[in-house]
């Protein structure tokens, strides 16, 4: 059994995340327009900006980045510059800084000027926005155009103060654009999808068509861990027309449908397809999943061998197999397993590549009957998925397990066997350690022989990411006794380093909140004398803040007892001093009745809130 596991790397967005500062509206790019340079060539041929005229624009970077003392005197140095960029829209959008500066301007300014940048990019026909769109910078800026519509209102359902004419022109013509756009999608479809610059702009145009956008490419932090979280997407009206456009894209791309199965790019485009028509168009994602996975499902492969199988196995089909999975409904879901991956799912929990849709599957049926199904038979692999190192598959079983409420104890004894911890019995309160190192019994102990108790206290060690998650799923489980009773064993020292460690926090957090006041009582009885140390580390004060929203005012009076007695240290250190001000300790040494007033207080809104809930 391993202590580290791999874990599958997300496509990447492509572009490199790029900040720039740069200026001030003027003549100036004009006076100096093209001097030396304008028709220089580089790029593969491609027209670039003079140096003259990087270095305007890399000063509007800075004037931006100033701030603006009202709205008038941003629309001016907005009109300014815009004017500057009239007639040379493309060149300046495909030039590196020239781009970053007009991603930073179209938001401040109107809808129409919008327009006429895009106007200009696509050219009186729209066939020029390939060319934009599939440039490394010159994407950005029509990404930046149009999701701008996100601004737009509909003024028919205004009541409080009606759009004026103005306003109401300036929308439609953006609309007219980013139909445009759209139109240009349509007829070079292939090219688009297919582009790692130019299917960004295809699935910002989806999301702005079907009327939700996220957070702009260029605000995503490079050193987020949980990639895998979708971003937070907001609403917005949209009009009648983009409903029908929508309608037209999604058809036009049905017809590359084979492209989603080899090309990783594509393969996302038709992700994001499906994510907002699940999220705006419920009907017609419905019917996409259908044709998508008849289409899968089509291939010829060997006889008795479902195409499924193989494609699953596949980097880029993999990827939208899991989408696919993660926005069927129940019918679907038990179509896919039935007909496709039944007696299939332990090969495939096993393979680098198929496990992940695998884990998607697994928590899609949590919520259905179809996941008894699923869990008999991925418990008699499990120590092979371990061995292969794939716990993602093991978390979700028991994440599912958790929701479902099913199958809980069958999956405790299926860990405690794969632990080597289920015989004897007096094995089992070294469980916990054993499940958040992700090692064996023998291993962890550093026991030569399989059977025996071992008196030897070993000091808590390598808590993984993993097994972190694995027990946090088995906290929710409704008998969780072997884990507090294990949690209990642990010395002072051992807590101190769950506390404080990035993964071990959680942990203890979760099966402290999740305890009965009497077992939270016991654990925190162990804590004792860990308070102050917890307080001042940046982990280990989390966890205490958690451990203090959920105790009782009994148990929050000893807490508090034991750190005024540092207050100089809890005072003087950066995380401590938080701890200090939330747990209202000044109170507690100078005004105790009322200290205990307000705490009963908050004791009571809990309780009350919390039979509410139940």
């Amino acid at each position: 059994m391993l202590t580290k596991t791999e874990e599958r790397k997300p496509q990447k967005a492509e572009g490199k995340k790029r900040r720039h500062s740069g200026e001030d509206g003027g003549g100036e790019m004009k006076r100096k327009e093209c001097e030396e340079g304008q028709n220089s060539q580089g790029d593969g041929g491609r027209k670039r900006l003079d140096a003259l005229s990087v270095g305007y624009f890399r000063r509007v970077g800075e004037r931006l980045s100033e701030g603006f003392e009202d709205d008038e005197e941003r629309g001016m140095f907005v009109e300014n510059v815009l004017s500057e960029v009239k007639g040379k829209a493309a060149l300046v959008a495909m030039d590196r800084t020239g781009s970053i500066t007009l991603q930073r301007l179209l938001p401040l300014s109107s809808l129409e000027q919008v327009a006429e940048v895009m106007a200009e990019l696509g050219g009186e026909s729209g066939s020029e926005f390939k060319t934009v769109s599939c440039d490394r910078c010159g994407g950005h800026v029509v990404e930046s155009a149009v999701r701008q519509m996100s601004r737009w209102i509909d003024s028919s359902q205004e009541e409080s103060t009606a759009a004026t004419e103005e306003e109401e022109e300036s929308c439609g013509v953006l609309e007219a654009q980013v139909l445009s756009l759209g139109q240009a999608v349509r007829d070079n479809s292939v090219e688009f999808i297919g582009h790692v610059h130019g299917s960004h702009v295809v699935r910002t145009l989806l999301h702005v068509l079907g009327g939700c956008v996220g957070p702009p490419r260029t605000e995503t932090r490079p050193g987020v861990k949980d990639r895998s979280v979708a971003p937070q997407l907001t609403d917005f009206e949209i009009p009648t027309s983009f409903w029908y456009e929508m309608k037209n894209l999604t058809e036009t791309l049905m017809e590359n449908v084979n492209l989603s199965v080899t090309d990783a790019v594509a393969s996302a485009v038709f992700q994001t397809m499906l994510t907002v028509c699940h999220r705006k168009r419920p009907k017609l994602c419905k019917q996409l999943l259908k044709r998508i996975l008849g289409y899968l499902t089509g291939r010829s492969t060997a006889s008795g061998v479902s195409p499924l199988l193989v494609f699953l196995k596949d980097q880029a089909s993999s990827h939208l197999i899991e989408t696919i999975v993660q926005l069927s409904h129940k019918s679907l879901l038990r179509d896919i397993y039935k007909n496709h991956l039944k007696g299939h799912l332990v090969d495939l929990a096993v393979h680098p590549i198929a496990n992940f849709p695998v884990q998607r599957l697994t928590a899609a049926s949590a919520k259905h009957k179809l996941f008894l199904s699923l869990f008999s038979e991925l418990i008699v692999g499990v120590e092979a998925i371990l061995a292969a190192g794939h716990m993602g598959v093991i978390v979700q079983l028991a994440e599912s397990c958790a929701e479902s409420g099913e199958k809980q104890s069958e999956m405790m004894q299926c860990l405690l066997h794969a632990f080597h911890c289920a015989e004897p019995g007096s094995r089992h309160v070294h469980c916990l350690p054993l499940f958040m190192s992700l090692v064996t019994y023998e291993v962890y102990y550093h026991s030569e022989t399989a059977d025996g108790n071992i008196d030897t206290e070993v000091p808590l060690t390598s808590i993984c990411y993993h097994g972190s998650r694995l027990v946090q799923a088995l906290a929710k489980f409704k008998e969780r006794s072997l884990l507090l009773s294990s949690l209990r064993t642990l010395s002072p020292a051992d807590l101190l380093t769950l506390a404080s460690d990035p993964a071990g926090s959680h942990v203890l957090q979760a099966l402290i909140t999740m305890s009965s006041d009497k077992g939270r009582g016991k654990i925190l009885k162990r804590l004792e004398g860990q308070y102050v140390q917890m307080a001042c580390s940046r982990l280990g004060s989390r966890v205490l803040e958690a451990v203090w929203n959920s105790a009782s005012v009994n148990q929050r009076q000893n807490i508090a007892q034991e750190l005024v007695s540092s207050e100089s240290q809890l005072r003087s250190d950066q995380f401590a001093r938080h701890v200090w001000a939330k747990f209202a300790l000044y109170h507690f040494v100078h005004r105790r009745a009322h200290w205990q007033e307000i705490q009963t207080g908050e004791s009571k809104k809990r309780k009350l809130f919390s039979d509410i809930l139940e």
